[in-house]
């Protein structure tokens, strides 16, 4: 796993829970880009038997906030998703695929970022792309998101 040193605390807190109950393994997390696998098998499957959408969106999303994050926690802020399109290419029963979310700009309040999911052969199973906004670390009050 290559994980640069600005991006270890966005990484260790953040991708376990949510992303990790999807199955993802994080690979590489920088500022501009994330890469990571899933190991796709019957607990991501819908009742007839495919993959479930569900687990590309959020691993879309999760990826590009993850890298998204990664980018501005320097200037202690956070992104948060602001828009997510997901288009859904192929179905598929089980398998691993791989995640590559790369950034398509930053700006100074929001992001956009592409993910492409492919399967072990290199076919594309569901592309995204995802509109971030940048925000302060401590809310309003001084508090800071749990």
């Amino acid at each position: 796993m290559s994980i640069d040193t600005t991006s270890q605390a966005v990484t260790a807190r953040q991708s376990k829970a949510f992303l990790g109950g999807a199955g993802l393994v994080i690979d590489e997390l920088t500022g501009s880009r994330v890469t990571g696998h899933i190991e796709l098998g019957p607990e991501h499957h819908t009742p007839w038997g495919i993959v479930h959408g569900g687990v590309y969106c959020t691993v879309i999303e999760g990826t590009a906030s993850l890298g998204a994050s990664a980018a501005v926690q320097d200037r202690d802020m956070f992104a948060v998703g602001l828009t997510n399109t997901t288009h859904f290419l192929r179905p598929l029963t089980s398998g691993t695929v791989t995640v590559d979310a790369v950034a398509l700009n930053q700006g100074r309040t929001q992001q956009l970022w592409r993910v492409d999911i492919t399967d072990d052969t290199g076919r594309l199973i569901a592309h995204g792309e995802v509109r971030l906004q940048n925000v302060d670390a401590a809310g309003p009050n001084g508090e800071t998101p749990s």
